[in-house]
């Protein structure tokens, strides 16, 4: 007699899943399986599909939830695998755990971001984020822009902020509970603030940064570069407890492709970007997502996004290949082959897997915080302050930072012992 709830997608997603569980318990919910899941391909929405298919043969009940129930909820209630489809709104509201029928709401109505549950009582085992050795802290959710090719949206929503006092609260109490990171989270959080009257993402992460001191290490997820606020892109530069890793949403690095898939920055924009900040922090690490095949994509067009890995020096690469989601303006351009699309995106991680591991030997001989996340008797990995991998030699306690002589790397993480 359980709950169990899968995860897809992004951070957020998974942030939510926590609240989902504890909803379904304290719901009295039994031999239950909730797929929380993520809409932002076509694929993501295959495995959503197929985690309710397999779920249903263990003879949980299933429940799906997230964006993919969201933005495509006619699909989940036909399925005979299903018995319930929440929105995501309704998934975190405890009455739609303890009905029998579905609830989708018109995201696009919603005016306030749904505050989380508060974090639980230290003493409770199943208390906020126990398992996780970095936090996530929900900023905002929800998106005002309309790329072409992204129904993420209408998934989500318009942008809703958290108010500042909040969110200081909120990681203020990761922190006593022991965590020494915390990642600030959303859809688009360079966009937080405007909708609620705050001043915008920098002043935001001054104000965690001054009202908890305790906090070692804060961290971005991913962000708009063009929405970067003068006073966030000062402390990228200058505050150390702001880790040195940045995760941008590029998607392309052509010009026209990135008129048409209706970003807000050029490809040249996004270079200098690039190399203001590696000039001014030189330990700064960039990770990227970037898109294969979008349609109209020409050979030069491809080679104009392959080349951005270098041109940026992006070491963590996200490749999509390119899936058209009904409803967007990108649905209806002019689609490459599938093929050609599979190979490009081949291509894509061949040159970030190479330039990753440039990225790795240049980190040799350096003396890296490494925040432990999972650990054995004779061998622990964790994360660097620029996000790089680390594997360590011997047992450290996981959540605990452990400063590593780098001594090489195994082309996808670096290795060492404690310093």
């Amino acid at each position: 007699m359980s709950v169990k709830v899968e995860n897809f997608g992004c951070r957020l997603n998974a942030l939510e899943g926590d609240s989902v569980e504890a909803l379904a318990k304290a719901a009295g919910l039994q031999d239950t399986t909730i797929i929380n899941g993520c809409a932002v391909t076509g694929e993501a929405l295959r495995q959503a599909r197929q985690a309710a298919r397999k779920a249903k043969r263990t003879g949980d009940k299933v429940i799906v939830t997230g964006c993919a129930a969201q933005t495509d909820s006619a699909t989940f209630e036909a399925m005979d695998e299903v018995d319930r489809v929440l929105g995501n709104e309704e998934k975190l509201q405890a009455e739609h755990y303890k009905g029998e029928a579905s609830a989708i709401s018109d995201i696009m109505q919603k005016s306030e971001a749904t505050p989380l549950p508060l974090p639980l009582p230290l003493a409770d085992p199943e208390r906020e984020q126990a398992k996780r050795a970095r936090a996530f802290l929900q900023v905002q959710t929800g998106c005002d822009h309309r790329c072409t090719f992204c129904i993420i949206p209408y998934g989500r929503g318009n942008s809703r902020s958290v108010p500042v006092a909040e969110l200081v609260s909120r990681c203020r109490a990761l922190v006593e509970a022991g965590h020494k990171e915390v990642v600030l989270t959303g859809v688009d959080i360079t966009s937080y603030g405007p909708d609620i009257g705050e001043a915008g993402l920098g002043p935001l992460v001054r104000a965690i940064l001054d009202g908890v001191p305790t906090l070692a290490r804060l961290r971005l997820s991913s962000i708009d570069a063009v929405e970067i606020d003068p006073t966030l892109l000062d402390m990228v530069i200058h505050e150390p407890r702001l880790m040195p890793h940045l995760h941008l949403s590029l998607q392309a690095g052509d010009d026209m492709i990135l008129k048409r898939m209706k970003r807000r920055h050029s490809r040249a924009e996004a270079v200098a970007f690039c190399a203001k900040l590696k000039s001014a922090r030189p330990d700064i690490a960039f990770g990227a997502d970037l898109i294969a095949g979008f349609p109209t994509e020409t050979e030069a067009m491809f080679e104009n996004s392959r080349a951005l890995i270098g041109d940026c020096d992006l070491s963590f690469v996200h490749v999509f290949p390119f899936s058209p989601r009904p409803g967007t303006p990108a649905a209806r351009m002019p689609q490459l082959d599938g093929g050609e699309i599979k190979a490009r995106a081949a291509a894509l991680r061949q040159t970030a897997g190479q330039n990753l591991q440039n990225w790795l030997a240049r980190q040799h001989g350096r003396t890296l915080s490494v925040l432990v996340e999972k650990s054995t008797a004779a061998m622990s990995e964790g994360r660097a302050e620029n996000f790089a991998r680390v594997r360590m030699h011997g047992e450290h306690a996981p959540g605990s930072l452990v400063n590593v002589k780098i001594t090489g790397d195994n082309g996808l993480m670096l290795t060492g012992g404690a310093a």
